[in-house]
């Protein structure tokens, strides 16, 4: 046999045993036990935020006359003063009072009105501004109406809305049934009480605040509370401590 022979049987065998010992060494690794895929950790999850809230989007007047003869629930209190209504008019030279966080409101009518330049508005004024006027079932006269501001027209047709922001559009007595009667007792009452969570707080309250910190759940908040200030402490997003703030 001559020398190149030899070489060229020396190769083959060689790649030989490369594929043979490859093709064991993926035998091996498919006949290993499966390992299952390690799971992501994750911290505790809030059950208030899978709780789902509805939106409905309004683009022009038209989109919240859908919402007349409706009731909807404030879920920004303390943010929004409201005006005696009448015939499509609100009276923004005397201002009525401050929605409070989940005041139930019958809607009546949806209107554009011009507001005063002079007025302190939180929804801006832009051309027009558009208002819900509303009854309140649970106030002394019920069947008094009133007015709020929800939105603004800039323009011929160029409206922007809060309505999503500023209300429920379902009951959040029953979105929020896990939070228990004592706690609702005391959003209802606009009180604090120990053990109850920042949202629950803010929508007790109110949600003008101020907190030198921004961890949530674990800080000092400031509530104006419609001029009663009240400083509420959170630990572990449950009020431990709270007290009358004359300092606000």
């Amino acid at each position: 046999m001559t020398t190149g022979i030899k070489v060229a049987i020396g190769i083959t065998g060689a790649m030989l045993l490369a594929v043979g010992i490859e093709l064991l060494w993926l035998h091996h690794e498919r006949n290993l036990p499966v390992k299952q895929a390690e799971t992501a950790e994750y911290g505790p999850v809030d059950q208030d935020d899978l709780v789902l809230l509805r939106h409905e989007r309004p683009e022009k007047l038209a989109d919240l006359k859908d919402l007349l003869g409706q009731t909807v629930w404030v879920a920004a209190g303390g943010q929004m003063d409201y005006y005696p209504y009448t015939a499509h008019h609100a009276d923004y030279a005397k201002t009525a009072r401050t929605l409070l966080g989940a005041e139930p409101l019958i809607v009546k009518d949806a209107f554009e009105q011009v507001a005063p330049k002079s007025a302190t508005l939180r929804i801006p004024v832009g051309t027009r501004q558009v208002l819900l006027a509303f009854t309140m079932p649970k106030s002394a006269d019920p069947a008094r109406e009133y007015a709020v501001p929800v939105g603004f027209r800039q323009g011929p047709n160029d409206y922007t809305f809060y309505t999503d922001d500023l209300f429920y559009y379902d009951n959040p007595h029953t979105l929020y049934g896990y939070w228990g009667p004592q706690v609702w007792q005391a959003i209802d009452s606009h009180q604090a009480i120990l053990g109850m969570s920042e949202r629950q707080v803010g929508l007790s309250l109110g949600q003008v605040s101020k907190s030198e910190s921004n961890e949530y759940g674990n800080r000092l908040v400031e509530y104006w509370n419609l001029n009663h200030p009240m400083a509420v402490t959170f630990v572990k997003n449950q009020v431990t401590a709270f007290r009358p703030d004359q300092g606000y």
